[in-house]
C-alpha cells in the first residue's frame, strides 16, 4: 500500500491589494482567515491552486 502525500498550507499574507481571483483561490483551498492551516492531498489541482497563490502561502508536505 503506498502512502498518499498530504499537503499542509497556511495562509500567512492578507489578499487585500491582489487581484480577486486570488482571494477566491484562498478560499477555494478551504482557508478562512489569516494564519489558519488545512490540509489537502497532493494531487495537480492543488497544486495549481497553490502555485497561483504562493505569495500570501506556506505549504509544507506531510507524511502519514
Amino acid at each position: 500500500m503506498t502512502k498518499v502525500a498530504k499537503l499542509r498550507i497556511k495562509w500567512v499574507k492578507s489578499a487585500i491589494g491582489y487581484e480577486k481571483d486570488q482571494g477566491r483561490t484562498i478560499r477555494a483551498l478551504g482557508l478562512r482567515r489569516l494564519n489558519h492551516t488545512v490540509e489537502h492531498s497532493d494531487s495537480p489541482s492543488v497544486r495549481g491552486m497553490i502555485n497561483k497563490v504562493k505569495h500570501l502561502v506556506a505549504v509544507e508536505t506531510v507524511e502519514e
